[in-house]
């Protein structure tokens, strides 16, 4: 593998979310994150131990989902949520943002909301989905503010299921709101090498995708 691919490998979320995920099916995407080298497995919670079970003594991480996808879930979802998938292995957790309270401009319930999950993350990392499809660029730069502010420690695009996915130009606005202080996930309809890329230039630090051995040309 050229070292491009190998940094490529190296950044990808490799995403099993669809409802009728099998056992068989998760268990694949583990060995493949392990043949290939990828940061992490992330699966919805129901998966998270078998998916730990089988990383074990592994690099690739388990991540899970909460509040997924809509973000409407109470904060006392989510945390529970967050707290049972930390301690069924999970070491990152991807929240999605309380979406309607963001474009309400109630920015102490939003801040709230994930500053509750992070505490109840302890040592897992935690990275907030900001669903960029449903936002105007005012909204995406105050979710990455006020999850920077809550202790997140990376801001994502999309979780897929709604309009919109990353494009160069989400990343780079996010990038350039808190590129360095915080990592920054591009995920949702990244389906060739080209494009995992272009946004790996524009400033994304990991790469969200269930097409992960595909981009790699494998």
């Amino acid at each position: 593998m050229s070292h491009a691919l190998y940094d490529l490998a190296a950044r990808i979320d490799h995403t099993l979310l669809k409802p009728q995920a099998s056992r068989d099916q998760i268990a694949g995407y583990c060995d493949q994150a392990l043949a290939h080298g990828f940061a992490a497995v992330c699966v919805n919670p129901r998966h998270v131990r078998a998916v730990a079970d089988r990383l074990t003594g592994s690099h690739v991480a388990t991540c899970a989902v909460v509040g997924f996808p809509l973000g409407a879930h109470t904060t006392e979802i989510k945390a529970g949520e967050a707290r049972r998938a930390v301690a069924d292995g999970a070491r990152e957790i991807d929240m999605v943002i309380a979406i309607g309270a963001l474009l309400e401009g109630d920015e102490a319930y939003v801040a709230d909301d994930i500053a509750r999950v992070r505490q109840a993350c302890g040592s897992a990392s935690l990275k907030v989905i900001l669903e960029t499809g449903l936002l105007d660029d005012a909204a995406k730069r105050r979710g990455c503010e006020i999850a920077r502010a809550a202790g997140a420690h990376y801001v994502k695009t999309s979780t897929g299921f709604a309009d919109g996915g990353a494009t160069v130009a989400d990343i780079a606005l996010m990038h350039a709101t808190v590129g360095g202080a915080m990592g920054i996930k591009a995920s949702g309809g990244v389906r060739t090498r080209e494009a995992a890329l272009a946004l790996v230039e524009a400033g994304a630090t990991r790469i969200g995708t269930s097409n992960g051995v595909a981009l790699l040309g494998d």
